[in-house]
């Protein structure tokens, strides 16, 4: 792997922002934040000066929040953290894209069912206009959705396949397993790599991960972030 694409991969909510997801970018100096109901991020540079953070109390106002994927980031005291997730970052080093007849291309016309899914499983953010993002696709049984995953986070070479998630009432089918075979194969002939991030307590899915060919590539942070109110001055 290029030390191009290891920085791009340390930092992948920066690296979509400042290339193929640039369209959806909120800047200010070198913050960058996704519109809030497309995905939850915002980015700094790998080593962020006060100056980018001062640039962040742009994008992420006092009174909201937003989550930002880090390695260790030294965090200015006028920023709260109100949340943290460790991951790890996985890249798929083996996978082999196999499409799936069943799978369904995911619309816009599909997002309320799509969040309701997401609502019955957790499976990460998914927002009224992360579609936007990639492809998605689902799988349906008696014309209800049950079975979904999709595209999120894209930069030159990478796609991030994220909202894998299969209603209770339809796992150990492997569902989950043939619609990220058919996003792979979808990668694969755009002559991409496949990468994702799994929480680092979700021991099953790193696993299943790994049985399709991904490996472990590093562990990563988000932090769900708010700047301090700005005090007011006194003139």
């Amino acid at each position: 792997m290029s030390l191009a694409d290891e920085a791009r991969l340390d930092n992948p909510v920066y690296a979509a922002l400042s290339g193929a997801h640039e369209r959806f970018a909120q800047i200010c100096g070198q913050a960058l934040r996704y519109p809030a109901d497309v995905a939850p991020f915002f980015a700094l540079p790998s080593e962020p000066s006060r100056e980018d953070w001062r640039g962040a109390i742009e994008v992420v106002p006092p009174g909201t929040y937003a989550g930002i994927v880090h390695a260790g980031a030294d965090v200015p005291e006028t920023w709260k953290t109100l949340q943290e997730f460790e991951v790890v970052q996985m890249i798929g080093e083996h996978v082999n894209g196999v499409d799936a007849p069943e799978a369904i291309p995911l619309r816009t016309q599909d997002v309320p069912e799509m969040l309701e899914l997401v609502r019955q499983t957790d499976p990460g953010p998914f927002l009224d206009r992360t579609i936007e993002l990639g492809d998605y696709v689902g799988i349906r049984r008696d014309s209800q959705l049950v079975a979904m995953a999709g595209e999120r986070l894209h930069f030159d070479g990478w796609r991030e396949i994220s909202a894998v998630c299969t209603a209770p009432t339809h796992r150990g089918h492997g569902l989950a397993s043939r619609l990220v075979g058919a996003l792979i194969a979808g990668i694969q002939d755009r002559s991409e790599r496949a990468f994702l991030h799994v929480l680092i307590t979700n021991t099953s899915a790193i696993r299943l991960y790994e049985e399709l060919g991904f490996r472990v590539r590093r562990p990563l942070m988000i932090s769900v972030m708010t700047p301090e109110p700005i005090p007011n001055q006194q003139t």
